[in-house]
């Protein structure tokens, strides 16, 4: 099992020279450090924009440099959005602008019934032959360009808080892609003028919510052709995931992953830990790898409140990670269960960053190193020492 915290790693300015994870009272992972084995990795090469599209591709032996598409078409699988050749797939979040700056990436968090109504009233007014809008959860959609160019400059929303919209426009990288980037813009502009008027928007204005009052496309690509983890590693001949976004369950559908909905995922702090704990504990009695993704620390360092970071971490220790270990230790047949975030997301910064991230490999007499705690500093002395290519991790995994 492999037990991902998506964005819990962080700077040391979190807490008086401390990270999150160094500060949190994460019993558990400590633990499994202690009887364990530990090390760093670094799941974002060299090139590539530290989002979860390419960490947890990595994370999960994927070579990025081969196989890498963007971010909306991953979606897209799990949305069961058949790209064909030739359509361009590309994440669509809902964002709030407010005075001409991107106040923030999530729309201040709306519903997936608000974004639902919102993409579906985009699509009445702007969708043609060319251009579709499609829902996901909450804040994140996906768009589709019929004959689209990738070749495209595009600035992740999460990464430019604050700042103004305008120069972040998408740019051609290439003459061939300008009237991609034309038209995506006069969306951009469009879906502005759109949203401003709309009644959803207009009451979350009047009860002081952010407003979802922008769209903001971005991560273009075509349809990826990906190996399934049983065609890379024979061992993994049924495996599974656990997550509350579509990003994550549709790496898992190209991956040839049985994908798992659980009731009360939310991608946030208030998510179901324990629906997803249960799930996970049920899926490892018969798949042989079983990835539980839980997302609510990514969010709250976009949001930069720390105070909410630490608090998803050690929920994450508390109500996953605690009860996993306590009914997997004694089972006959011995379990390996690995820790790990995708990325850093620093409360400070409110975006992704490209450190080495810190994991731990246990299983049942396992011959532990001497790092006793789990963060981002101890396990820099592990016996793994620091993995350059992401895509080792699961090998080590698999034959520790």
């Amino acid at each position: 099992m492999i037990i991902l915290g998506d964005g819990m790693a962080d700077w040391s300015d979190a807490f008086d020279g401390q990270t999150v994870l160094q500060h949190a009272e994460t019993p558990y992972m400590d633990l499994l450090a202690r009887e364990g084995r530990t090390g760093m990795v670094c799941t974002v090469p060299e090139g590539f924009t530290p989002g979860s599209e390419v960490a947890n591709m990595g994370v999960l032996g994927y070579d990025v440099h081969k196989v890498f598409e963007g971010r909306g078409v991953l979606e897209a699988a799990n949305m069961g959005v058949e790209l064909k050749d030739g359509d361009m797939g590309m994440r669509c979040n809902l964002i709030c602008v407010e005075n001409g700056c991107i106040k923030n990436h999530s729309a201040g968090h709306l519903s997936t019934d608000e974004g639902r109504e919102l993409i579906g009233y985009l699509e009445r007014e702007l969708g043609s032959d060319t251009v579709s809008f499609h829902p996901g959860i909450q804040y994140r959609h996906l768009l589709v360009v019929k004959g689209g160019r990738k070749e495209l400059l595009c600035t992740p929303p999460h990464d430019v808080p604050g700042q103004p919209f305008q120069p972040l426009l998408i740019k051609a990288a290439t003459s061939e892609a300008q009237a991609t980037a034309d038209l995506l813009n006069g969306l951009i502009l469009r879906s502005q003028q759109l949203l401003e008027k709309h009644p959803l928007n207009l009451e979350r204005k009047a009860q002081d919510k952010d407003m979802a009052n922008s769209i903001w496309p971005w991560s273009p690509g075509y349809r990826p052709q990906m190996q399934t983890l049983a065609e890379s590693f024979p061992q993994l001949r049924q495996s599974s995931v656990i997550s509350a976004v579509d990003l994550i369950k549709g790496i898992g559908k190209y991956a040839g992953m049985k994908v798992i909905d659980v009731e009360g995922a939310t991608g946030l702090f208030d998510t179901n830990y324990e629906n997803k704990t249960r799930a996970a504990l049920e899926a490892l009695k018969s798949d042989d790898l079983v990835y539980v993704h839980v997302e609510a620390a990514d969010e709250a360092g976009h949001e930069g409140n720390t105070a909410l970071k630490l608090r998803c971490v050690e929920d994450l220790d508390r109500r996953v990670i605690g009860p996993i270990y306590e009914q997997v230790k004694d089972w006959d047949e011995p379990v390996t269960i690995a820790v790990l975030p995708d990325h850093p997301t620093p409360c400070s910064h409110r975006t992704h960053t490209r450190e080495n991230v810190p994991f731990l490999i246990w299983h049942r007499g396992i011959t532990p190193d001497s790092v006793c705690r789990y963060d981002e500093e101890s396990c820099q002395s592990g016996i793994y020492g620091t993995l350059e290519n992401g895509t080792d991790f699961i090998r080590i995994l698999l034959e520790s």
